[in-house]
């Protein structure tokens, strides 16, 4: 029986991360490659793919989200990485059409649940701010990330099956850490520590949540494209998929290293504006990368779209937080979590879609003008209240 702790342990949180993260590298980027470059299936087909695993991703999300505020957040989890876990282990039998679509189903809800409660138990610790939790915690999610888009980019000349045995590996590793490390007390009667918020703390914050919600959509979508298309546009390009996989290792590499001297400069400034000034960077990457051509370009471009990134991203999840009380934390870090599975979801399907009747030039295009049209509206929604809040 394992002994259950007062708190979780600030290195558990981190570990179980990178490791989620890092299975979780070897999919999104192998799906739209795989169906359609080995199964022969449409980038349109491989987009509902996509969106059909976001969908359960983000009711994983909500599920994940309740069931830490209103159930054991310790069985929840558990249960939540059992199935991850049972559908990347079926796939190395099974990993034709459709049974291949299928499990990514099982996966996506189950990923979806692991990252809502991964969020909402380090939002429960209570030695350290919010905002520096959610700093390492980007850290150690870019490092899963690098280590598995990295080796995806390798294993998959050697056959699909060899990438679902390494999958199934870190999937495991993932139960093991859950049973271990994750049977602790949660308290939410607790007050919520002091973090830097993005804006004067109020009662009703419905809208204000809902609008850098809304960004998060936005940023997501787009990174989605990344993941789902680009691949393909770059392989269309003569441009080897190995050396798309060093873009994502390139950019967790980047991640590793600046992010905390970006966390160093971001305390000197309001999580507002760190999140609008990244956001913004993020959202320059996607002009730049209607013109690239060759691999330097695209080099460059991840460059410019880590940087915006590093800024951007991870103190939107610690601002949620500082609006949240200890009660609303699991559903609130599951409302961010599902925008952006949502963001993912819908990212692929309007990029086959837009690839169908339009080229890559329009596609990008989009993508930058709603990530600047939601950053806009979310910079006018926090003036307006920080204008009331000042009457």
């Amino acid at each position: 029986m394992i002994k259950q702790r007062s708190e979780i342990r600030f290195n558990s949180v981190i570990v179980y991360s990178l490791v989620l993260n890092a299975g979780a590298a070897f999919m999104w980027p192998l799906v739209t490659v795989y169906l359609h470059n080995y199964l022969h299936k449409t980038l349109t087909l491989a987009g509902l793919t996509l969106l059909a695993m976001s969908c359960f991703m983000m009711l994983g999300n909500y599920l994940g989200g309740y069931l830490f505020d209103h159930w054991s957040p310790y069985k929840t989890t558990i249960i939540s990485a059992l199935i991850s876990t049972s559908a990347i282990v079926t796939l190395i039998f099974f990993h034709g059409w459709p049974i291949f679509s299928i499990m990514l189903l099982f996966v996506g809800f189950g990923d979806g649940a692991c990252m809502t409660l991964l969020n909402s138990y380090a939002a429960s610790i209570k030695t350290r701010s919010t905002r520096s939790i959610f700093n390492v915690l980007y850290i150690g999610q870019n490092v899963g990330i690098v280590i598995g888009t990295l080796m995806v980019g390798f294993l998959l000349k050697h056959g699909v099956t060899l990438v679902f045995i390494a999958t199934s590996v870190f999937y495991a590793a993932l139960m093991i850490i859950t049973i271990i490390e994750f049977n602790v007390k949660v308290d939410r009667r607790a007050p919520s520590k002091p973090v830097t918020p993005g804006a004067p703390v109020e009662t009703n914050v419905g809208g204000m949540i809902l609008s850098i919600c809304g960004v998060v959509l936005a940023v997501y979508l787009a990174y989605a494209l990344w993941e789902s298309v680009i691949p393909v546009h770059m392989t269309n390009l003569h441009i080897p998929f190995e050396n798309y996989s060093l873009l994502w290792t390139l950019n967790g590499l980047m991640i590793v290293i600046g992010q905390p001297f970006v966390n160093r400069i971001g305390t000197h400034f309001k999580l507002s504006t760190q999140t609008y000034v990244g956001v913004f960077i993020f959202a320059a990457s996607f002009i730049w990368l209607i013109f690239a051509r060759d691999y330097s370009a695209f080099v460059m471009v991840m460059v410019v779209t880590t940087i915006g990134e590093m800024i951007g991203f991870p103190g939107i999840p610690a601002w949620i937080d500082s609006l949240s009380t200890p009660q609303q934390r699991g559903k609130f870090q599951g409302l961010y979590n599902l925008f952006m599975s949502c963001g993912r979801a819908v990212g692929p399907l309007i990029g086959g879609i837009v690839l169908d009747y339009a080229s890559y030039r329009e596609l990008f295009s989009l993508a930058a003008g709603l990530i600047i049209i939601f950053a806009v509206i979310l910079w006018a929604m926090n003036k307006r209240r920080v204008l009331m809040m000042t009457k």
